[in-house]
């Protein structure tokens, strides 16, 4: 039988063990899987180490083991699918690879809405109220007295908001431009409570510099391939 297997002596090993493997898991999800059987070990040898079970250490696993699982809840909720709050669906590709759980934090604190007339949203060396991701529309940049269009699906004020200082260049959005917008004080605010939404926000700012700088290099390298080939 297996209980008879299941010693005392043999619980708190299989206890120890599956904590001292735990520790050794960086996924979190394993991690605490390792936790739960360990405690669930733990709670079996009180029970049966002594004539009569230890219900102090019992009620105390029991305790740890509830905090355990809620955490666990919560780590499947931010993966859950169904976190992605309605009416962001069409947007949730662009954030990847944000868990839908991280994704749901920041658009809470986002504003979503459309431009109703032409207008400037950051300005050169001006400090910057709002940070943007630009939907549709095409922004206008303007540096140093030299404009361009930019792509849409594209942060606007990333660099401001990294670096604290003024934005870099003025940029300008057409009406009917369909933007999520971040008020910069709350969004600093929120962060300073949930340093998970600023790792989110950077993680999606970071893959956002990654692409620009892609869209800038491949016209130089081609032209520099035109050259050569002439």
């Amino acid at each position: 039988m297996i209980w008879d297997i299941l010693t005392p002596g043999v619980l708190i090993v299989l206890a120890g063990g599956f904590y001292a493997l735990g520790y050794l898991i960086i996924n979190q999800m394993a991690l605490r899987l390792m936790i739960f059987a360990g405690s669930m070990a733990y709670i079996a040898y009180y029970a049966t180490v002594a004539e009569t079970p230890l219900w102090g250490a019992i009620y105390t696993t029991l305790l740890i083991t509830a905090a355990n699982v809620i955490g666990m809840i919560g780590l499947l909720l931010r993966d859950a699918q169904f976190a992605v709050p309605r009416g962001f669906d069409d947007v949730y590709p662009d954030f990847q690879p944000l868990r839908p759980g991280d994704f749901r934090k920041l658009m809470r604190l986002s504003k979503r809405r459309v431009l109703d007339k032409e207008t400037i949203v950051t300005r050169e060396g001006a400090r910057l109220d709002s940070i943007y991701y630009v939907i549709s529309g095409m922004p206008v940049v303007t540096k140093m007295g030299t404009s361009f269009p930019m792509a849409e699906r594209i942060f606007v004020g990333e660099v401001a908001y990294l670096t604290g200082k003024g934005s870099a260049a003025t940029t300008t959005l057409p009406a009917g431009a369909e933007v999520l917008e971040w008020d910069v004080s709350k969004l600093n605010t929120a962060a300073a409570r949930k340093p998970q939404i600023k790792l989110a926000l950077d993680a999606v700012i970071s893959r956002d510099l990654a692409r620009k700088v892609a869209l800038a290099v491949a016209p130089a390298a081609k032209q520099i391939e035109r050259e050569r080939a002439g």
